[in-house]
């Protein structure tokens, strides 16, 4: 069995014995009225299920007697969602995720790779690639090609990366996202090369042009890109299809933009959405306390979207793009049982939900028990930090500090004050930002402008590069917030007027939490909230300290090398030994 080809030759003969009566289906879906993505019809049919795939679609019945039927009679019956564009750490982990999605009818994940990359040797990551297909969901991978971030050492993490044995496994069905496509652009054959390579394996390569011309993106297209999910308008995505290329329609927590797409696209006289997926690009948790794609196929609906493409957009689109339609993405023989149970067609919120066969949900009640995973034989366990701060590491010599334009992009200003005190006024919404290495080896200090009025300490190991991240107006609270995460093993620990007032752990390499999804998003939504209640007006709190150190986002950042000019690639200010 491989993740493409997923039944043995024995198994396959089981499934056609099932057709002649020599076997008994496992479940059969009697009256139902399903939709038919090859026609966009709604359709009726009896459905047999053997295990976990669909073995026969028509009019008749089972001869057995002993057959669990279930009579889908006034329900609407569509293909398990697929979310296209997964960044599954994002304080949970793809474990949690996955079932937590699954639940409302997200079943089947293309998943981002680079916090492997950035914590296990291959052969442990491959090992958790395959323990994690015997979920009920399915998820598939991307193989990176870049860091994302600026890094002392980008060498070392491309060698450990081994780029091209991910690209060849089989759970990895995309090369990407191209974070670093300027660089392609400009004169990086090594990437250039991995793109080819993943078009040999017959694999898609996606892009990451945010605001990128008609130009760059024929010339992206002529080196091999297939899709892209920047699109912030209407105007951007027609320029993407008029080029060919599959385009995803954002609605995330720092980009909810999949309404105002749509309403735009209407200038443009859409006939055909075949070449559209929808993706929400790795939400915080508390993004998804009413689930994935089903809220941006709702969206979609809402808007005028034909009810067959709404749905299509949400599956069957991604299903063909990967090529692996002949498993995901539709109702029909020989697709893995996904199958969303809906109370009324306009509604994509299902009332049950069949992942690999196996009920998840059923009648509005959860089903399936999560089971746990042991990521702590994989190498993965708490964060354990064996130094700590000095008074040094709180000297700023840096004369620029970084301002927040929103949650994620941060332009440079002058930093006038010589920074001696213990304190920042509440007069404004200056910050101490200060970046240390997870082993106590290097550091970086200036401001940040915009983060908070009050908060007197954050300190947090969830970012880019899973460095420290120091913030706040005061250097003792800054300091509480430090050793109060030392304690827990990782995490987001806030800390005002000497006291800690809001922490969200992060057992897992202080990166991620192995909590379930309903307690993560109700801890994620506190700290948020109490982030906010200090002055941070913007949305998303937790990417902001995500994207800090990344490489892909304007105009400045702070990285392990320093403080960067991300446009020029250049080091302004280097960071320091301790």
């Amino acid at each position: 069995m491989t993740f493409n080809s997923r039944w043995r030759n024995r198994q396959l003969r089981e499934h056609v014995a099932v057709i002649d009566n020599r076997l008994i289906p496992t479940l059969v879906l009697k009256n139902a009225t399903y939709l038919n993505v090859f026609l966009k019809k709604w359709m009726h049919a009896h459905i047999w299920i053997y295990e976990d795939r669909i073995v026969y679609m028509g009019d008749r019945l089972p001869k057995h007697e002993n057959v669990q039927i279930i009579d889908c009679k006034d329900q609407y019956l569509v293909p398990g969602y697929i979310e296209p564009h997964a960044h599954p750490f994002q304080l949970y982990n793809p474990h949690t995720l996955s079932l937590y999605a699954s639940q409302f009818g997200t079943s089947v994940f293309i998943n981002d790779n680079l916090l492997y990359l950035y914590l296990l040797d291959n052969k442990k990551a491959f090992s958790i690639l395959e323990e994690l297909d015997d979920l009920p969901t399915s998820l598939y991978w991307w193989a990176r090609f870049d860091s994302q971030s600026f890094l002392q050492d980008d060498e070392q993490f491309i060698r450990k990366a081994n780029v091209l044995s991910w690209l060849k496994h089989d759970a990895v069905i995309q090369g990407g996202e191209l974070t670093s496509w300027t660089s392609v652009l400009k004169d990086d054959d090594r990437m250039l090369h991995w793109m080819q390579e993943t078009k040999r394996l017959r694999k898609p390569v996606e892009g990451h042009f945010p605001g990128a011309s008609l130009e760059t993106l024929t010339k992206m297209k002529l080196l091999g890109a297939d899709s892209d999910h920047e699109s912030i308008s209407g105007e951007e995505v027609y320029r993407r299809l008029l080029l060919g290329y599959r385009v995803a329609l954002r609605h995330s927590s720092i980009r909810p933009d999949l309404r105002k797409i749509l309403r735009e696209l209407k200038d443009y006289e859409m006939t055909s959405y075949d070449q559209v997926m929808l993706t929400t690009d790795g939400s915080p948790p508390s993004y998804y306390e009413n689930g994935i794609i089903n809220m941006c196929i709702g969206i979609a609906i809402e808007e005028g979207v034909p009810l067959a493409d709404a749905y299509a957009m949400g599956s069957y689109n991604s299903a063909k793009h990967f090529g692996i339609d002949h498993l995901v993405g539709s109702i029909g023989p020989g697709r893995i049982a996904h199958i969303n149970f809906l109370e009324a067609k306009d509604n994509p919120t299902p009332i049950s939900v069949l992942a690999k066969g196996k009920w998840i949900k059923y009648d509005g009640n959860v089903q399936y028990e999560q089971p746990s995973f042991d990521w702590k034989k994989y190498g993965i366990k708490r964060l354990e930090l064996n130094w700590d701060l000095r008074d040094s590491d709180f000297r700023f010599f840096v004369p620029i500090g970084l301002e927040m334009a929103n949650d994620v992009i941060m332009n440079p200003f002058t930093i006038h004050d010589k920074l001696q005190g213990d304190e920042i006024s509440t007069d404004n919404q200056d910050a101490f930002l200060i970046l240390v290495d997870r082993e106590g080896k290097w550091r970086i200090a200036t401001l940040l402008r915009g983060f908070t009025q009050s908060l007197g300490g954050l300190v947090s190991s969830y970012s880019s590069a899973g460095d420290i991240t120091l913030i706040g107006k005061r250097k003792a609270d800054i300091r509480l917030a430090f050793n109060r995460l030392k304690e827990i093993g990782g995490g987001i620990v806030l800390a005002d007027q000497g006291e800690i007032i809001c922490e969200l752990p992060l057992t897992m390499e202080g990166r991620l939490s192995d909590e379930n999804m309903e307690e993560l998003l109700q801890k994620e939504k506190e700290l948020s909230n109490t982030v906010k209640q200090h002055g941070y007006t913007f949305n998303d709190p937790i990417y902001t300290l995500l994207f800090l150190s990344a490489a892909h986002l304007p105009y400045i950042r702070i990285t392990q090398r320093g403080i960067m000019d991300v446009k020029k690639k250049e080091v302004l200010f280097p960071s320091i030994m301790r």
